[in-house]
């Protein structure tokens, strides 16, 4: 079949799950349009609770599209139209009368550049918790900011600075102290947008460490270029191509007898 012919037809998703936990997130056909271009075509998938799952295709198939629409931070962008529905346990986080600032609580983010807040590295913690009410007292803010700082593998390398500007760590702890700061309200999904991209190779293989660790206690979902990391972190992988899911499923099936030709093209870097 030509490209172009294969192009426009709805592709059938292949999914490969051996075992299915008990979904944390559920998109059903989403679709999204930016004016009236289409960037993401009648998406179809459930995120496990307490699991990595990564997002994997070449860049522009929708993956970064896909990851803003389950917080919603697309609503920022002008002329972004959101259909189908992406729910949150049971609850869809597009209904009518939704509280965003509260559903972003609920669903944090972490961004390819490290984005710490012109503010201490204290206050860059204690800043979510404080503004949601979460803490009486001062005892309560310092017991949220140390322990999302431990939790984030950070509090032994910035205990005795922690009034020190967050703009003034390197880049793989800015990076960490930006998933203290999302863990710090505790979210029940951290979304990550290729958090390791601009990051050296040990600060690159820390997060990785943490990712692993954090899994315990949150549900993640990682977009990243690294076939490698996807295959390293994740238990379940999703790939993308020209704003579809093409094959989703156990992350080592997906890798080793994915179903789908493209797909089968990207891993063995055929494509990419």
């Amino acid at each position: 079949m030509p490209a172009s012919a294969m192009e426009n037809t709805q592709p059938k998703v292949h999914i490969l799950d051996s075992a299915k936990p008990a979904a944390k997130m559920t998109i059903e056909h989403l679709t999204v349009f930016y004016g009236d271009k289409p960037a993401l075509h009648d998406v179809n998938l459930k995120i496990g609770s307490n699991r990595v799952t990564a997002l994997i295709g070449p860049s522009g198939c929708g993956k970064s599209t896909f990851i803003r629409c389950l917080n919603r931070m697309n609503d920022v962008i002008p002329g972004c139209r959101i259909e189908g529905r992406v729910k949150l346990d049971d609850e869809d986080v597009y209904a009518p009368g939704q509280d965003v600032v509260n559903l972003r609580t609920r669903i944090g983010m972490v961004f390819q550049k490290p984005n710490p807040f012109p503010k201490s590295i204290y206050d860059n913690v204690a800043y979510g918790p404080k503004i949601h009410g979460m803490c009486e007292t001062k005892e309560e803010r310092d017991a949220i900011v140390l322990r999302s700082l431990d939790r984030a593998g950070l509090l032994d390398e910035v205990r005795d600075r922690l009034r020190a500007p967050g703009t003034s760590l390197s880049g793989g702890q800015q990076q960490r102290l930006c998933i203290a700061r999302a863990i710090a309200v505790e979210p029940d999904v951290i979304l990550m947008d290729e958090p390791c991209s601009a990051l050296d190779p040990i600060a690159t293989a820390r997060i990785e460490e943490l990712i692993t660790e954090l899994k315990e206690h949150y549900t993640i979902v990682i977009v990243t270029h690294s076939m490698q990391q996807a295959a390293r972190l994740s238990q379940k992988t999703a790939y993308f191509h020209l704003g579809r899911l093409v094959e989703e499923g156990d992350t080592e099936t997906v890798f080793a007898d994915p179903q789908d030709e493209r797909t089968r093209d990207y891993v063995m870097g055929r494509i990419g």
